[in-house]
């Protein structure tokens, strides 16, 4: 039996790759920070729906240094390692709190990276193991108002093409999915007329559906995925990047 652990599990694009990766046997580490009904919610779901597999909960605090040491010693067998968790903060650079973006670096790079340090051996040992991290086009093409965040999922990508070079030999793959603008609950700050007006810039006309990017990530988990590694993936729809 396969196991992989999503990082985020209670967000939109965890919850619906966790379905997703349950429907194709996976048995699931569930990662979550505070949103604990909606996790306990989601692993009664899945073990009621696939009674053959096993649904963890893990609850961590990625801005807390030692969660990556706490998640890692909780492991016993892993396959793939899905980064999904994220938040972004709006506002001109200039006017960063540098506390706000010194968390923003721990919690979806420093901690994450040194979660993969963790748990490399364990992946090694699987033959076939993968790691993804969801990015955003930002990454590539950059946001105004959302520099950090940028800087972020950019690092994620250079990551991603460096650490793959190291691995590959070990049969683990490093890539990155970077989705346009999704409907996600992070989306839901901005107003309908607001989300409207990005959604005509987008030739495909409309936000992702978090289905459209977990496709593309359990893809990247798949056995004939092996020789894929080092990129990043952008679904977006066309816009930008």
């Amino acid at each position: 039996m396969k196991w992989a652990l999503i990082i985020g599990a209670s967000g939109d694009i965890g919850t619906q790759t966790a379905v997703d990766l349950a429907q194709q046997g996976w048995s699931l580490y569930l990662h979550y920070f505070n949103n604990q009904e909606k996790a306990h919610a989601l692993r009664e779901k899945l073990q009621h729906d696939y009674p053959w597999q096993d649904f963890l909960l893990l609850q961590a605090d990625l801005s807390q240094t030692e969660s990556a040491s706490a998640i890692a010693g909780l492991l016993f067998s892993l396959d793939a390692v899905i980064f999904a968790q994220g938040t972004t903060d709006y506002g001109l650079f200039a006017d960063e709190d540098p506390v706000i973006m010194a968390q923003m670096l721990l919690m979806q790079l420093q901690t994450p990276l040194t979660l993969v340090q963790k748990v490399q051996d364990k992946l090694a040992r699987s033959g076939q193991g993968r790691i993804v991290f969801v990015g955003s086009v930002y990454g590539g093409a950059g946001s105004a108002m959302e520099v950090g965040y940028s800087t972020v999922k950019g690092a994620l990508s250079a990551f991603a093409s460096a650490y793959s070079k190291e691995v590959a030999s070990l049969g683990i793959t490093v890539n990155v999915v970077a989705p346009g603008a999704v409907a996600t609950r992070m989306n839901q700050t901005f107003t309908p007329e607001e989300q409207e007006a990005v959604a005509q810039e987008i030739p495909a006309g409309h936000f992702a559906a978090p289905t459209q990017i977990s496709y593309w990530i359990c893809s990247l988990l798949a056995e004939n995925a092996s020789y894929l590694t080092g990129q990043t993936i952008y679904v977006t729809g066309g816009w930008l990047k």
